[in-house]
């Protein structure tokens, strides 16, 4: 860096000076958070969200320097995530459990996506509205639910493929689906949003194929006894493929996922141990942004609606995740668990209500944005207490056995 670039940026009273101070603060804030979310053991990311809230628009203490910063940052954290845990399967093992939760990702749907239709359309957004709300309510947060599991320990749990299985399947029906909705909202024709659903369906096959054809040369090419060198490699190869994938209107998500399974060995050892001090950092950014953009006061008309649809579709997502989990074998108490795990919504849903707030659905943008930040806060703690909230259904359970 040149000499005066270096004065002009330490200089005093600098935007950038003042991004410091900003991102400093935050990170010590959030450091408090995540110290209060493990004294009390439950998972740290409804805090996180709370935080942005009131770091962001119309909150209590906006960060006008850094928010542009916080919001780049972010997309890393989603990336981060699912790297990590596609780095704890094979994908041989992966590759099965997902053809047996072909029937639960149907379940899925109709149970998730189907009250999201309904409230659409009585809301007067028409069917092409309320085809954009039923995205809204379908899917799940991978970021979440993946923090979730790890901030629970329950990575290595009997009902955590059935966790995964779902999103991942979630993820890759967004490619066929975010395409068309977009088009669509966007005023475009039909043979428009078939091209962009079969770009972006190409786009994951070919990940996908990539990853199984190349898993060896892959892990050759990351491997290194140098932990920097093992870090830039695959955080490197990692983002090339997220940033491909999502070109092509696919889900970076699923290629930073894909990437993991297709490392294995020492060499996923040693990724996960050199990126988990990165993942945590970058992930909490990522939840952090989520309210920066939301102004609480615009919240509070649509929040009884947007409350309603949550209640619901909680209810919903429960069942979809103890079918799943009930096919992988697990216990009544882990299907209470994947249940649980899958009910935040989050990334897809809230840019699925930005392109309806585009589109000109403005009362629609803010019902889907209400129900996104509610059952983001409410998510994480059924999670955490799922079994207690349960117990009348596991005893009814073990009394029908």
């Amino acid at each position: 860096m040149p000499v005066e670039a270096v004065r002009t940026a330490g200089a005093p009273g600098s935007a950038s000076s003042t991004l410091l101070i900003e991102f400093g603060l935050v990170l010590l804030a959030l450091g408090l958070l995540g110290l209060i979310a493990r004294r009390f053991g439950v998972s740290v990311v409804p805090l996180y969200l709370v935080a942005g809230l009131a770091f962001g628009a119309g909150g209590v203490a906006p960060l006008p320097d850094s928010a542009a910063f916080i919001s780049g940052a972010a997309e890393l954290g989603i990336v981060l995530l699912m790297l990590t845990v596609g780095l704890e399967f094979t994908g041989k093992e992966f590759t099965a459990t997902l053809r047996r939760q072909g029937p639960a990702g149907l379940v899925d749907l109709v149970l998730n996506a189907g009250p999201g239709f309904v409230a659409g359309w009585l809301l007067g957004a028409g069917w092409l509205g309320a085809c954009a709300l039923a995205g809204v309510t379908w899917v799940s947060s991978s970021g979440i639910a993946v923090q979730v599991l790890g901030d629970l320990g329950r990575i290595a749990n009997r009902e955590t493929p059935a966790v995964l299985s779902i999103l991942v399947l979630e993820d890759i029906a967004m490619a066929v689906y975010l395409p068309v909705i977009a088009v669509l909202l966007g005023g475009g024709e039909w043979w428009q949003a078939v091209l962009a659903a079969a770009a972006a369906v190409g786009a994951v096959l070919a990940v996908a194929w990539s990853s199984t054809r190349y898993q060896d040369r892959l892990t050759r090419a990351v491997a290194s006894d140098d932990d920097e060198q093992v870090m830039l490699r695959v955080l490197g190869i990692t983002l090339l493929v997220a940033g491909l994938t999502q070109v092509l209107d696919a889900s970076a998500a699923v290629g930073a996922f894909l990437v993991g399974l297709a490392l294995t060995g020492r060499a996923a050892e040693r990724a996960r141990a050199v990126l988990t001090p990165l993942r945590n950092l970058f992930a909490a950014i990522f939840f952090l942004s989520f309210g920066l953009t939301t102004d609480p006061a615009d919240l509070l008309p649509v929040l009884p609606v947007a409350a309603g649809l949550g209640i619901v579709t909680l209810a919903t997502k429960m069942v979809t995740g103890w079918y799943a989990a009930a096919r992988e074998g697990a216990s009544p108490r882990g299907r209470l668990r994947a249940g649980g795990t899958l009910v935040a919504r989050g990334e897809f849903s809230i840019l699925v209500a930005g392109l309806a707030t585009t589109a000109g659905l403005a009362q629609l943008g803010a019902v889907a944005t209400g129900y996104v930040i509610v059952l983001a806060v409410v998510g994480p703690l059924v999670a955490r207490f799922a079994v207690e909230l349960g117990r009348p259904l596991l005893r009814a359970h073990a009394g029908a056995g």
